[in-house]
């Protein structure tokens, strides 16, 4: 009988698509994907240890998983990803739960893991995490409608407060005649969102062809049947008029950009070493929105870096204020062993972090509840991805609003819509970060 697999995704879209690799190389093996792990006989769990909050979670979700081997079909737990690459000693030693480590390098040996498991071995795998499988055969977890597209691994930028570098190695970019291929295949199975990722997409091809690529990759994407291509990371200082003129001229692009900034101070953008400033930026964000009407961008931010003055989080209030930026995240700086940040002096306590996040989260949701003000009466198109039982209506996405992490379009409509068919919808009304509205035509 086939192994029965079951494997719990956490962190990001990247690591995500590690998972769809890994499902693959199993069921080619002739495993068994089960959705429901008390079924499972081998628990996968891939883990994201970025920062605290993300290793509490992983720790929480690998002790829940091994509860299944109390009275069920659980004989074996696999732990991957970036937890395991940062804490393989720690894990093999405090968590006797756990029966594989497998780190960032190795995920193609997922298959040999789980046999040596079930004959009872308690194996690590850990190679070079430069080394890590960029392509092969996905089963992807997303719906039908949306992929995740990772066109680069790895990140060379070293920013301060960052262990992503030290956990996935150097930016490495996929070949082009790969990725054109990839996505071939995807635009063939129906996908109609290609979601293109990497920790910098802003620097495909400068390892590989010593010029960036990602706007002639772009070019390539949109001849293909997908209906968006969004895009995920932009760094600020890596967007050329070059990339701009695509984004503008191609309108399969969503005018939709996610550019983490994670600051205005330019003392605080030195000491994390990123790029830019105040100015910088908001001449940045006054030059997109010229030349590509409609935009809504996205951007992350960290409040409480070591030495952060209240006067430099007020510059970054007042630089939101200006530039209103339609969607923002805000994390309170985590300190990492391993990373720059968390020697520096002044470290600032966890309550000022979190009142300063609280603050930059009342400001922005001003700006959202101006932005979806903005919005009422128009017509949107809109990807349908299922119907709210309480809300007594479909549910989708439009242009503005990517997976997971921005807000829905909810909408009535006479006739039957199906998950993943784009419908125009009227917005006349918001539900907190919502928007709501009908179905005006199929």
């Amino acid at each position: 009988m086939a192994t029965k697999i079951g494997l719990i995704s956490l962190g990001c879209a990247k690591n995500l698509v590690d998972s769809e690799h890994m499902l693959a190389l199993l069921r080619e093996d002739g495993c068994e994907i089960v959705e429901n792990m008390a079924d499972a006989e081998v628990a996968i769990v891939n883990t994201c240890g970025f920062i605290e909050s993300a290793k509490q979670e992983a720790i929480e979700t690998i002790l829940e998983t091994a509860q299944y081997k109390q009275g069920g079909a659980l004989r074996a737990l696999v732990v991957t990803g970036c937890l395991a690459e940062r804490y393989r000693d720690e894990i093999a030693a405090e968590l006797p739960e756990v029966d594989a480590v497998l780190g960032t390098g190795s995920y193609e040996d997922i298959v040999t893991a789980v046999h040596a498991v079930l004959a009872g071995e308690k194996p690590a795998y850990f190679k070079d995490a430069a080394s890590a499988a960029l392509s092969g055969d996905r089963d992807r977890l997303t719906p039908s409608y949306t992929a995740y597209f990772k066109i680069a691994e790895g990140c060379s930028n070293r920013c301060g407060y960052c262990i992503i570098p030290k956990l996935r190695g150097k930016y490495r970019s996929r070949p082009m005649e790969e990725l054109l291929e990839e996505a071939k295949a995807l635009s063939d199975a129906g996908v109609k969102e290609l979601i293109v990722i990497a920790q910098d997409i802003t620097k495909y091809g400068t390892d590989l062809y010593g010029e960036r690529r990602l706007p002639a990759l772009l070019a390539e994407l949109c001849k293909l049947n997908f209906t968006w291509v969004r895009l995920h990371y932009l760094y600020p200082d890596q967007i050329t008029d070059e990339l701009i003129d695509v984004i503008a001229r191609e309108p399969k692009i969503v005018k939709y950009l996610d550019i983490p900034l994670q600051h205005a101070s330019a003392r605080i953008l030195k000491a994390m070493h990123r790029p830019g400033d105040r100015a910088s930026f908001t001449q940045l964000i006054g030059t997109l929105r010229e030349r590509i009407p409609g935009l809504v961008l996205r951007t992350s931010l960290i409040v409480g870096l070591p030495g952060e003055t209240e006067e430099e989080f007020a510059e970054l209030c007042e630089f939101l204020q200006d530039v209103r930026i339609e969607r923002a995240g805000v994390f309170e700086y985590s300190p990492e062993e391993g990373t720059e940040a968390a020697t520096l002096p002044d470290q600032i306590d966890s309550e000022v972090k979190t009142r300063r996040r609280f603050i930059i989260e009342e400001l922005q949701s001003g700006v959202i509840d101006d932005y979806n003000l903005s919005r009422m009466h128009e017509t949107l198109d809109v990807l349908c991805e299922g119907y709210d039982e309480d809300e007594e209506r479909y549910y989708g996405r439009s242009y503005a609003d990517s997976v997971d992490v921005d807000g829905r379009v909810y909408f009535v409509s006479e006739q039957p819509v199906n998950a993943g068919t784009f419908v125009r919808v009227r917005i006349d009304d918001s539900l907190g970060a919502d928007l709501t509205g009908t179905c005006v035509e199929g």
